[in-house]
């Protein structure tokens, strides 16, 4: 697969449990359905110039959502938890104030 990482790397997923992991260099993005560990890993070494420890990919099914008589489904998406190594910094922009 020969894609660049921003294509890979589709957006950070912001949530209350994903920025507790935040201290403990631990961040959550939402990643294309095709890529797989070594991709998100190149990918977030090459966006964010960090050391990338561990990746671990999960795949969120898709929800059924109803308005009024209109039912329909809310789109499954492919998730990454992206662990860094202790000696290297944080992503910037992550960091909640």
């Amino acid at each position: 697969m020969k894609t660049n990482a921003y294509e890979i790397i589709r957006k950070p997923i912001i949530t209350e449990k994903s920025m507790a992991g935040v201290a403990n260099k631990v961040y959550t993005f939402e990643v294309s359905k095709n890529s797989n560990k070594t991709h998100v890993k190149l990918a977030v070494e090459e966006l964010f110039d960090v050391n990338v420890a561990k990746v671990n990919i999960i795949n969120t099914k898709k929800k059924p959502k109803r308005v009024g008589k209109y039912a329909g489904y809310k789109s499954g998406y492919r998730k990454a938890i992206v662990t860094l190594t202790e000696n290297s910094k944080g992503i910037e922009g992550f960091e909640g104030k």
